[in-house]
């Protein structure tokens, strides 16, 4: 299968990707992603960067490199913007509110799913585009080393993990690298690994940018604090993860809302209805049109899947575990704790719809069985 687009290397090249809009890919090594779109929209004082990649010095080293393509440095960076509170997203934050004085926006209920259960451990992929793509070429650069305190970061990632889940199964596991890293980076001050959000904005607010009016979008699903940026003088979008071009966003159940999969579809409902988008940028893939188009194909994929589930709850012929549901909706090399995680997630979406049913068992299991 080849590479899909959210899977390629970073580039070096800085492309100009609408008015006063500079589009610079940073590496990032993640289960299903080579590289994370940082956008920097140009203004006479300087730039508001949104989405600063991963935390470390080969993030930073890069931001200063592809700056410099613009004439820019750090200094000239007044505001960065977070769509949402994972780490390829939010992670040189910190550093820019350091050595340039940046203000720092994020949507008010930045960092709502940390410290929920494992909500903020999953991987930006759903479970599909991250098997489908195992084998394609994997961004190389790390911010540094953590092999010094690989035995510190697992004694503290122990507890968490050790964690039942919700339904009862296996606590979610990522791949080890992928939670070392994410551990490793937790051992680290929280207030200098967490950025601090000194303007925090909801849902219709109005940003002045790139000398023009940017509105607010609150769009949760795949984190509850993530939201996306419309700029209907120039047409453009600033979609973050929730609606990319070719790979759907980790949903996954266990975030603070009941509901995360009914939230997505709300949201990509609300987004799908802006008129005139011309070009949404997302933060990761390549630019693209019909954002209305992408949007709904995102929710019919998780319609299908919900049917789906339907028919395996008539194959199962009574209460199934999460488990079980997950190993017939996904192939044998998606077996495991992610699947169990969106499987659950769509399962209590038709819970909460009165289409399905559980109960828990003598072990501790959820069951569940479709109407």
């Amino acid at each position: 299968m080849p590479m899909k687009q959210e899977q390629e290397d970073a580039r070096t090249e800085v492309t100009e990707v609408g008015r006063g809009v500079l589009r610079m890919e940073l590496p990032i090594s993640m289960p299903g992603l080579g590289h994370v779109n940082c956008y920097a929209l140009l203004d006479d004082e300087g730039a508001t960067i949104v989405d600063p990649g991963l935390p470390g010095n080969a993030t930073w080293k890069a931001l200063k490199a592809r700056l410099a393509q613009a004439d820019l440095e750090p200094r000239h960076v007044h505001t960065i913007i977070v769509t949402h509170s994972h780490p390829d997203h939010f992670g040189c934050a910190s550093r820019f509110q350091r050595e340039a004085g940046s203000k720092l926006i994020a949507h008010s209920r930045f960092g709502a799913d940390w410290g929920h259960g494992h909500a903020h451990d999953h991987p930006e992929a759903s479970v599909d585009d991250l098997t489908a793509q195992a084998d394609a070429k994997r961004a190389a650069a790390l911010e540094r080393d953590p092999d010094a305190d690989a035995k510190a970061a697992k004694k503290a990632m122990k507890s968490r993990w050790d964690q039942p889940a919700p339904w009862g199964g296996t606590p979610p596991r990522p791949p080890m690298k992928y939670r070392m890293r994410r551990r490793f980076a937790g051992l680290m001050n929280r207030d200098e690994f967490m950025p601090n959000v000194t303007d925090p904005v909801d849902h219709g607010d109005v940003l002045r940018l790139a000398g023009r009016d940017w509105f607010v979008h609150h769009t949760p699903g795949h984190t509850m604090d993530h939201f996306c940026l419309h700029d209907p003088e120039a047409g453009i979008f600033l979609s973050g993860d929730h609606v990319l071009p070719s790979i759907t966003p980790h949903i996954s159940g266990m975030t603070p809302d009941r509901d995360p999969l009914q939230c997505f579809f709300t949201a990509l409902d609300q987004v799908a209805e802006i008129p005139d988008v011309k070009d949404v940028l997302p933060a990761h893939g390549h630019p693209f049109q019909e954002l209305d188009g992408r949007a709904q194909a995102i929710k019919r994929h998780h319609r299908e899947r919900l049917e789906r589930i339907k028919e395996i709850s008539a194959e199962i012929g009574g209460p199934g575990t999460v488990e079980a549901f997950s190993e017939k909706l996904f192939k044998p090399r998606s077996w495991g704790s992610m699947a169990q995680s969106e499987t659950y997630a769509h399962l209590e979406h038709l819970r909460l719809l009165d289409e399905a049913e559980c109960y828990r068992d003598e072990d501790g299991q959820l069951r569940y069985q479709t109407r």
